[in-house]
């Protein structure tokens, strides 16, 4: 019988009084009981909506009611078989708007908590399971993937399986992209990640790291290497800032630049570390996003008093997800909302020392569909701050395209592909991920990573005959 409670099983969590002042994980997990019980909850429809929900269709339905069986081991074999990251995407795909969207227990209630439940499964194999990753015999071709982010990683995994030769070059000195750089460690443990990439590796995948591609190798030279095709996989790691007086006061950082001192760089774990992250007891976060959540929740745990999200909007237009914004409230986060920044104030010595602002209220639509803010008369006022962070969105860096000749790019410099196979204005380049749409989820990556491995595979198949 299933089980019809129109609740979800509660997700036990550190108190937010506690968690705010570690970098250990906030959630902590399902028991195999409380699994079991949620699982249950499933009603196994058998049009399964949830799984057109999912940008990397994993197979919901089958994996769900393995754990309702208490088959913890299948249940990850099942999932693995579409999701070659699922201990990251239980913890930061956007379920709520995407497979829990679309389940028909939401109707009357709360969804199956299928991301809870995915990210059960891969803890639980993980701690539990020991077994040899089997090669699948290699094809004799060889495709270069650019970017070690969830994109790439996806791309270089399926490939792998599929026979080909597959060498990811990586700019910085440890795999993972935006999973080790800009994820903080309360939400995405990197050990995790780490075992994740390891499982890529043992499918045969070779990683280059070090390797900034457009400077120590152009995508031309990696394929007169004898690659037949490049997936680019690079993110938009380019940082955007408002250009108002002030931006260049010590104390201002972009969100990419104070997350990646952080996570990548270990800056959380000072003094035991090399890279310390300057900031003040009071911290100011511009932005509505994931990211300006987590570095709000970072300033936090590093030690600041008291901290602010500035965002322009209302919170029924916060782009972050419901989950990320209720943890920051409950961690004692200030949110400023319909509020924006015109001026950022500094000392005679070029120290921040507060962020001038003024109130917005919602007009009219705009092309998003969301209701332009507009400045209210008479509303201008100072927030004493003595740290800025500009959380306002990324974009690709520019280095790839401008040296890689015949790369069609967006204006803001997103590369145009094509939507169905990835495949860009270049023969045989393939793009997907941020590099593409510019800053969006892991899973829309991964989803992108699939397609391109897809038409890669399909061309190099054609191409030669096979």
């Amino acid at each position: 019988m299933p089980n019809m409670s129109p609740r979800k099983v509660a997700m036990p969590e550190q108190a937010p009084d506690v968690r705010n002042r570690n970098f250990r994980e906030v959630a902590l997990g399902y028991t195999p009981e409380m699994a079991v019980e949620e699982a249950q909850r499933c009603l196994g429809c058998k049009h399964k909506p949830c799984v057109a929900g999912c940008p990397v269709n994993v197979k919901i339905p089958e994996f769900i009611t393995l754990v309702a069986a208490g088959e913890f081991e299948k249940a990850y074999e099942k999932i693995r078989e579409t999701n070659a990251l699922p201990a990251v995407c239980g913890r930061v795909c956007p379920q709520e708007t995407q497979c829990e969207e679309k389940c028909v227990r939401g109707i009357k209630g709360e969804p199956v908590a299928i991301g809870r439940l995915e990210r059960f499964v891969a803890d639980w194999y993980m701690e539990h399971v020991t077994k040899e990753i089997l090669k699948s015999p290699r094809n004799g071709h060889k495709v270069a993937i650019i970017g070690s982010g969830p994109a790439g990683l996806t791309c270089a995994g399926d490939l792998a399986k599929l026979g080909y030769d597959v060498t990811i070059f990586e700019a910085f000195h440890m795999a993972g992209g935006v999973l080790v750089y800009g994820i903080p460690e309360f939400r995405l443990p990197k050990a995790l990640v780490k075992r994740e990439i390891d499982s890529v590796k043992a499918e045969g995948v070779e990683i280059m790291t070090n390797m900034v591609i457009g400077k120590v190798l152009t995508i031309d030279e990696i394929m007169a290497e004898g690659y037949e095709a490049v997936f680019v996989g690079s993110g938009a790691g380019l940082p955007a800032f408002m250009k108002i007086p002030g931006e260049n006061l010590n104390g201002v950082y972009s969100a990419n630049e104070f997350l990646t001192r952080i996570n990548l760089m270990k800056a959380y774990k000072f003094p035991d570390c090399d890279t310390p992250v300057k900031i003040g007891r009071t911290v100011a976060v511009v932005g509505g996003g994931n990211v300006a959540m987590d570095a709000a929740r970072s300033a936090k745990r590093l030690g600041a008093e008291k901290v602010y999200i500035i965002y322009r909007r209302s919170e029924a237009e916060l782009p972050a997800r419901a989950e990320e914004y209720h943890h920051a409230k409950e961690e004692d986060i200030v949110m400023k909302l319909l509020t924006n920044p015109t001026r950022i104030l500094g000392d005679e010595k070029g120290w921040v020392t507060g962020i001038e602002c003024v109130e917005m209220e919602l007009g009219e639509p705009d092309a998003s569909g969301r209701r332009r803010p507009v400045v209210k008369l008479h509303s201008e006022h100072v927030i004493p701050v003595e740290t800025v962070i500009m959380s306002i969105g990324t974009s690709p860096n520019p280095l790839i395209r401008t040296t890689t000749p015949g790369l069609d790019v967006q204006k803001w410099g997103g590369i145009i592909v094509n939507e169905d196979t990835g495949e860009t204005s270049k023969h045989a380049v393939y793009a997907g991920g941020d590099a593409v749409t510019g800053a969006a989820t892991v899973i829309l990556a991964m989803g992108a990573g699939k397609t391109a491995a897809a038409a890669i595979h399909k061309q190099i198949q054609e191409k030669n005959g096979l």
